[in-house]
């Protein structure tokens, strides 16, 4: 929205004042000040309602708001005695008393204007984000820069995801010291998401909340909360922007794809049909398996040089391979190779990618050979909870329990909401039987087996961990579960796709499934 008053335009879109055109420059708490008197030019704005709105209801003098007056007024070639635009009610408040005219252009609505273009994402179809900084609640003292300072890194890493446009913190930042609807935001920045945030500081502790909007129709898709005592807040600051990276990466995914099945299916563009096979693709069975692949033929077939969806593509040929959807076992292997290739040739800085690279060498049986992609997936995005689980189940595999233990509990951490959650879980009980700790390993396993998506391979985990902890019921339980998804299902599939090198775990697994009918 623009106010236009005398010779001024007062523009809410990008927090600018203007002179006959020319930008007036004001602190942002006095442009807030001004909004909040020009919005409300019909009324008496009190002392108490501008110190709620202006500084958050957090204790200031009668000079700080007399000093901010004073600048708003001098702003505008106004003074005390004159009062041409703000009138002072002494003992009551303040009225902007000029006549305003609000005007909308291009951004008055989500409709644009006849004559105006629609606003454009400067990402086209690829998903964008703006991160605002994060307002301020308490006596900030040391602890003020946090809330641009979180922000800030969360621009940083977001960019890693090559997936994801993310508006420049010198565009985003423009909207410090206001509270703007994040339609408003995606309307002037060409955004899709908005990632807003609120610091409340309070004695010697700290919160910070985040919220993750949708610009095009103001719903909060996502929220959390971080408590912690001020004196450890740089501590784990890397820690906060970990998980909310982790967190956006699933919630946006998610969005896309539901976005994506309300068009039609001959209205599908290349991203849509992506996130929509990423969709099928996590559901880990056959016919969703079909579906995503059908999905990302598609994506490749609308725009071949797509590298998240070859990699997509690779994905599901390898599922084929791992729990056997296919007779022809080689041809799916050889595809999986193809397009993980292609994806890297495509964009070798992809973390995808390479993700799909170092899984190519699980279904060859040289398991380790694949590592050093895996370890490029997770160098490009330190927060990439999927590559730090898959190279978790590597080590755990061929076994390096420690360092999969701390890769696992990291993935765990920063995505506890993974589609992949069933396999970290199921990770951690492999590193528990091949250590001898049975009664953990029983444990997580049930975990991993009864997680949304496990797949049969997950329940033969805990047929062989409730087996080597001696729990007969809850063995038979989960032998029983797995005849259900597979009634085909033997020792040869399991080893296949979880060739341990660890001999004593591996002959451990092998007399419980045995002992149970595998």
């Amino acid at each position: 929205m623009i106010y236009r008053f005398g010779n001024f335009e007062l523009d809410a879109r990008v927090m600018e004042l203007r002179r006959e055109g020319a930008a007036v420059p004001v602190e942002p708490q006095v442009f807030a000040l001004l909004l909040l008197l020009v919005e409300n030019r019909d009324r008496l704005v009190s002392k108490d309602e501008i110190i709620e709105k202006i500084w958050e209801g957090r204790a200031v003098s009668d000079s700080a708001l007399t000093s901010r007056i004073k600048s708003a007024r001098q702003a505008l070639g106004d003074d005390g005695k004159a009062q041409k635009f703000i009138r002072t009610l002494h003992g009551q408040g303040f009225r902007f008393v000029a006549e305003a005219h609000p005007t909308g252009g291009a951004y008055a609505s989500a409709e644009p204007a006849p004559d105006a273009a629609p606003p454009v994402s400067p990402a086209g179809d690829k998903p964008s984000i703006a991160v605002l900084p994060f307002r301020l609640v308490g006596v900030a003292g040391p602890y003020g820069a946090i809330a641009d300072a979180l922000p800030h890194e969360l621009i940083s890493e977001l960019s890693r995801l090559r997936w994801l446009f993310v508006i420049a913190r010198g565009s985003s930042f423009r909207f410090r010291g206001a509270d703007p609807d994040i339609s408003e935001v995606g309307r002037a920045l060409g955004a899709r998401y908005c990632l807003s945030g609120m610091v409340e500081i309070a004695g010697n502790r700290i919160a910070i909340t985040v919220e993750l909007g949708d610009t095009r129709d103001g719903g909060v898709l996502w929220g959390e909360r971080y408590d912690a005592s001020v004196d450890d807040i740089y501590d784990i600051r890397a820690q906060i922007v970990s998980t909310i990276v982790s967190a956006l990466e699933i919630q946006i995914s998610v969005n896309e794809a539901q976005l994506a099945r309300l068009k039609g299916p001959e209205n599908l563009d290349a991203w849509s049909a992506y996130h929509i096979g990423l969709q099928h693709l996590y559901r880990f069975n056959q016919k969703d398996n079909d579906i995503a692949t059908a999905m990302f033929e598609r994506s490749v077939a609308l725009e071949p040089s797509f590298a998240r969806a070859h990699a997509g593509l690779s994905s599901s040929r390898f599922q084929d391979v791992f729990v056997r959807y296919k007779d022809d076992v080689g041809a799916a292997r050889k595809a999986a190779r193809g397009h993980a290739e292609q994806a890297v040739a495509l964009d070798p800085l992809d973390p995808f990618a390479n993700f799909a690279m170092g899984r190519v060498y699980w279904i060859e049986n040289t398991i380790a050979s694949g590592t050093g992609w895996l370890d490029r997936a997770v160098r490009q995005s330190p927060n990439y909870a999927q590559g730090i689980y898959a190279r978790a189940w590597a080590d755990s595999i061929t076994g390096r329990s420690a360092s999969a233990r701390k890769d696992v509990d990291l993935a765990l951490s920063l995505s506890p909401l993974d589609p992949f959650r069933y396999g970290m879980l199921g990770v951690r009980a492999f590193i528990h039987l091949a250590e001898g700790d049975y009664p953990a390993a029983a444990q997580w396993a049930d975990e991993a087996a009864r997680s949304p998506g496990a797949h049969v391979l997950i329940a033969m985990i805990a047929v062989a961990a409730h087996a080597a902890n001696n729990d007969h019921e809850k063995a038979s339980h989960w032998a029983a579960n797995a005849r259900t998804r597979n009634p085909d299902v033997t020792q040869k599939e399991f080893f296949m796709a979880f060739p341990f090198e660890h001999q004593g775990a591996r002959e451990m697994a092998s007399k419980a499934l045995a002992k149970y009918g595998f």
